[in-house]
C-alpha cells in the first residue's frame, strides 16, 4: 500500500482543520451569547432538573461540552455555582454534546456541506471585517462551520483505503475478535484518542469514519463511543489545576459521573446495543451491524469503485452503492442514538445522586492547611432573589460583614508577609494574598450585582437609602484589600531588590501597621455588629488623624534621613510607598465608618 508521509500529514491536517473548526464555530457562538450564557448560568437554582437543561441548551447552541465544563469550573472558582449546582449543568452538558453527533450523522455522511463550505467562507469574509463585534463573531461562526465540514470530509478521503489493503487492517482484526475483551480494548482506544486530541466531537467524527467504512463493528465503535465520554472529562480537569479546591471537586465530578456511567452500561453493553441496532433497522435506514459484513463481501476493488461519487456506474453497482450508503448512514444513525440514549439513561439515574457524587468528591479532595480561608462562595445571598426587599437587605448586610471579616484577615496576612523570612513561606503567603485580592473583586461585583437587583424592587425611601449607603461601603472596602495587596506588592519589591531598613525605618512602619490594624478592626468590628455610635466614630476618626499626621511626620524625617545618608535612596522609596498606603488605607476606612455611622443616625 503507497501511504506517503505526506498522505499522513494530510490526514493530521484535515483533523486539525475539523478542530479548529470546531473551536472556532465554539468560541464565535461563546462571543455572540456570552453575558446570556453566564446570566443563565449564573441565575441557577438548586432545581437539579434547571441545572441539567441548562447543562443541555448552553452545550447544545456552543457545541462544546469541553467549553461548558471549563466554564462551570470558572464559575465554581468564582463562587457564582456551588459543588451540586455545577454537578447538574455537566450532566446536562453531557446530553448537549450528543448534537454534534447528530449533525455529523444527518449532514456530514448524507450530505455533502464540504461542497458549500468555500461559498460559506465568502459569505463570512465580509462580517469578518466588520467594525461591530457582533457581526464578525457570526462571521467566525459562519467560517466555522464551513471548515469544520471541510476538515470531516478531508478527513473521510485522507485516511488510508484500509479495505483495499487488509493487511493494514490485521493490528485491528487481532482486537476484534475476543468478545468482552474487545469492548474493553476499544473503549480504552476510544479514551486515548480523546484525551489526545482534546475533543470528543473530532473522536466521534472518526469513529463514526471508522465503522462506516466498514473497519470495526457497530458494537465496538459503540465502545469507543463509551471512552469517548471518558476522555473528554480530561479537558476540565486540566482546567481545574490552577483552580481552587472546589473548582477541582467539580471536575473530578464530571469524570466520576462519567465512569460511572459506564460501568453500569457494560453490565447490559450487548442488550442495549441490539436494542439501538433494532430501533434503527425498524424505525431507520437499515440494520448498522450488517455494513461491516456487506462491506467484507465485496471485493477491495468493488467497493472502493462504488465508494467514488465520480464513478459511472452499472444498474447493479448503483444499487450496491445504494445499499452501502444506506448501511452507513444506518451505522451513523446507530452510534448517534447510542451516544444520546446513553446520556439521557445516565443522567436520569445519576440526578438522583447528585449530593452522594458530591460527598464523594469531598471527601477525596481535602482542602490543605488554610485552604477554605482562600475559597470564594457567598454564604448569605444567592443569584434567586428573596421574598422581600427588606429581608435581600439584611442578607446582604450579613455578606457584608463576611466581606469584613476576610479584608481584617487580609492585613494579617501582608503583617505576616513583612517578617516572613523563609523564601518559599513568602511566596506561598504572598499568592495567598493575591487570592484574597482575586476574593475581594468578586465579592464586591457579586454584592453590587444582588443589591442592584433588590433596587428594581418596591422599596420605601430609608431603604433605598440604606442601600446607597451599602454600595458605598462595599465599594471602599474594596479599595482597603486593594490597598493591603499594594502594600504586599512593596514588600515584595523590596525583597526582590534586597533592601534592608535600619532599626528606626522597621520600628516607623510597625508603629504604624500597628495604627492601620487598630483601624480595620474597629471597622471590621462595626460591621459585624452593623450599628455604630458617635463614640465609636469619634475614636475612628482619632485613629485617622493620628496615622495622617505620622505619616506627615515620616516623610520630613525620611527627607533628612535620606540626606544623612542614613539609608540608601532606593530602599526610602520602598519605605515611603508603605507609609503612604497604609494612609491611603486609613482614608478609606474612614470612608466606610462615615458610611456606617450615616446608616445608625
Amino acid at each position: 500500500m503507497e501511504y506517503s508521509f505526506f498522505d499522513f500529514m494530510t490526514l493530521i491536517g484535515s483533523l486539525g482543520l475539523f478542530l479548529y473548526g470546531m473551536k472556532l464555530m465554539s468560541e464565535a457562538l461563546q462571543k455572540v451569547a456570552g453575558n446570556k450564557l453566564r446570566s443563565i448560568l449564573t441565575a441557577m437554582t438548586k432545581n437539579r432538573v434547571m441545572g441539567v437543561l441548562t447543562g443541555l441548551l448552553i452545550t447544545a447552541l456552543i457545541q462544546s461540552s469541553s467549553a461548558t465544563t471549563v466554564m462551570v469550573v470558572s464559575f465554581v472558582n468564582a463562587g457564582l455555582l456551588t459543588l451540586m449546582q455545577s454537578i447538574t449543568v455537566i450532566m446536562g452538558a453531557n446530553i448537549g454534546t450528543t448534537v454534534t453527533a447528530w449533525i455529523i450523522s444527518l449532514f456530514g455522511f448524507k450530505v455533502s456541506i464540504a461542497s458549500f463550505a468555500v461559498p460559506l467562507i465568502a459569505i463570512s469574509i465580509p462580517f469578518i471585517f466588520s467594525n461591530k463585534g457582533k457581526r464578525k463573531s457570526w462571521g467566525e461562526f459562519i467560517m466555522g462551520f464551513a471548515l469544520l465540514f471541510m476538515g470531516l470530509e478531508m478527513l473521510k478521503n485522507s485516511v488510508p483505503d484500509l479495505q483495499s489493503n487488509p493487511e493494514m487492517l490485521a493490528f485491528l482484526s487481532r482486537w476484534t475478535e475476543m468478545g468482552f475483551g474487545s469492548v474493553l480494548i476499544f473503549l480504552l482506544i476510544g479514551t486515548i484518542l480523546t484525551v489526545v486530541v482534546q475533543s470528543s466531537s473530532a473522536t466521534m467524527a472518526i469513529t463514526l469514519i471508522m465503522c462506516s467504512k466498514g473497519w470495526i463493528p457497530f458494537e465496538l465503535a459503540a465502545a469507543m463511543v463509551l471512552g469517548e465520554n471518558i476522555g473528554t472529562t480530561i479537558t476540565a480537569n486540566i482546567a481545574a489545576i490552577p483552580a481552587n479546591i472546589s473548582a477541582k471537586r467539580a471536575a473530578l465530578s464530571h469524570l466520576m459521573f462519567n465512569v460511572f456511567g459506564v460501568i453500569w452500561m457494560l453490565c447490559v453493553f450487548y442488550p442495549f446495543t441490539r436494542m439501538i441496532a433494532h430501533l434503527v433497522g425498524t424505525l431507520g435506514p437499515g440494520d448498522p451491524t450488517q455494513l461491516t459484513t456487506f462491506a467484507h463481501s465485496l471485493s477491495p476493488e468493488t467497493l472502493q469503485f462504488i465508494s467514488n461519487p465520480d464513478a459511472t456506474l452499472t444498474p447493479e453497482q448503483e444499487a450496491l452503492r445504494q445499499q452501502l450508503q444506506g448501511y452507513q448512514v444506518a451505522t451513523t444513525y446507530a452510534l448517534s442514538l447510542f451516544h444520546t440514549m446513553f446520556n439521557l439513561i445516565n443522567t436520569t439515574i445519576m440526578i438522583w445522586f447528585v449530593g452522594l457524587i458530591a460527598k464523594c468528591v469531598t471527601a477525596l479532595i481535602k482542602p490543605k492547611d488554610n485552604a477554605e480561608d482562600v475559597e470564594f462562595q457567598l454564604k448569605y445571598i444567592s443569584t434567586g432573589m428573596l421574598s422581600t426587599s427588606e429581608l435581600s437587605i439584611l442578607q446582604a448586610w450579613k455578606e457584608i460583614k463576611s466581606y469584613g471579616d476576610r479584608t481584617y484577615k487580609m492585613f494579617g496576612l501582608v503583617r505576616h508577609l513583612y517578617h516572613e523570612k523563609n523564601e518559599n513561606e513568602f511566596t506561598k503567603e504572598f499568592s495567598r494574598i493575591e487570592k484574597y485580592e482575586n476574593i475581594s473583586d468578586r465579592m464586591e461585583v457579586e454584592i453590587a450585582s444582588y443589591l442592584n437587583a433588590v433596587a428594581d424592587g418596591r422599596l420605601s425611601e430609608p431603604t433605598k437609602h440604606e442601600l446607597h449607603i451599602m454600595l458605598r461601603v462595599i465599594s471602599e472596602i474594596e479599595s482597603v484589600n486593594d490597598s493591603c495587596y499594594n502594600i504586599a506588592r512593596v514588600i515584595q519589591r523590596q525583597r526582590n531588590e534586597n533592601l534592608t531598613y535600619i532599626p528606626e525605618v522597621e520600628n516607623n512602619i510597625e508603629l504604624m501597621f500597628n495604627l492601620v490594624e487598630g483601624a480595620v478592626y474597629q471597622m471590621d468590628i462595626s460591621l459585624q455588629s452593623n450599628h455604630i455610635s458617635d463614640d465609636v466614630f469619634n475614636r475612628s476618626k482619632n485613629i485617622e488623624a493620628e496615622i495622617n499626621n505620622f505619616r506627615n511626620q515620616l516623610k520630613i524625617q525620611n527627607i533628612v534621613n535620606v540626606n544623612e545618608k542614613k539609608y540608601p535612596y532606593q530602599a526610602s522609596v520602598t519605605y515611603m510607598d508603605t507609609i503612604v498606603e497604609c494612609e491611603k488605607l486609613g482614608d478609606y476606612i474612614i470612608n466606610v465608618m462615615e458610611a456606617l455611622h450615616e446608616v445608625t443616625d
